[in-house]
């Protein structure tokens, strides 16, 4: 697509259904909603974000909005323009930025959303400058010692995205989305706990609910049958 590979899982029948996968993951970790929902009268469509799983690799640095870009461009090559959606953490931040911006797509089922920026407390703007104070005679260093485990297993092109993408906040590109949206988030989720993430984005959204179920932030893995039915009944009702 546009001279970059991308890998896509596309199986079943019917009622197109998108899947969004989250940072550092990959099109497989939805194997039990493919399997459930290509099985129900869905035509399930996953893709690999590029730069992850098997789809190209990035050649420069990506924001959200690249991202939200490139997947108006899938959709729109695959006519997936009133597809249900179901967005994993970054996943939802794609989709939300891509949302507010164009009508697209139907329902917009989001799991463990991402995509606000926190308050960050005194001691994080101290690690930042011995940061960027280190970083100037030994940036190899710096990146090795101050990096998050999640940063620090990435390239330097995705590095560079990865900082684009933690540092946007998308509370008012949620405001904008029009689309009737669900947010499930795992009651213990600790990377996006639902009593932050969640009650923010259901406050937002104009026509966002939230619920909580069991889990962490791949509640949808933990506990696919109890969050396939959720979603099945969501995507279906009048």
């Amino acid at each position: 697509m546009n001279g970059r590979y991308v890998a896509v899982t596309s199986a079943g029948e019917g009622r197109p259904l998108l899947m969004l996968h989250g940072y550092m993951s990959q099109k497989e970790s939805f194997y039990y909603q493919i399997k459930y929902f290509s099985d129900s009268g869905f035509r399930v469509v996953a893709p690999d974000f590029p730069g992850f799983g098997r789809s190209a690799p990035l050649t420069s640095e990506w924001s959200v909005g690249d991202y939200a870009a490139w997947l108006y461009d899938f959709s729109s090559s695959l006519g997936l323009e009133r597809a249900d959606v179901v967005a994993h953490s970054f996943g939802a931040r794609v989709a939300i930025k891509l949302l507010s911006r164009r009508e697209l797509y139907n329902r917009l089922l989001i799991t463990g959303g991402a995509g606000l920026v926190k308050r960050r407390p005194p001691s994080y703007r101290i690690k930042v400058g011995a940061y960027r104070a280190v970083k100037r005679f030994a940036p190899s260093f710096a990146e090795r010692v101050f990096g998050s485990a999640e940063y620090r297993a990435l390239g330097p092109v995705m590095r560079g995205s990865y900082k684009k993408i933690v540092n946007e906040d998308l509370r008012n590109a949620a405001a904008q989305v029009k689309n009737t949206v669900l947010l499930v988030y795992g009651r213990d989720d600790t990377v996006t706990p639902p009593s932050e993430e969640g009650r923010t984005f259901a406050s937002l959204i104009p026509k966002g609910r939230l619920v909580t179920v069991e889990g962490d932030h791949f509640c949808f893995c933990r506990h696919p049958a109890q969050f396939n039915a959720l979603a099945r009944a969501f995507f279906t009702e009048e």
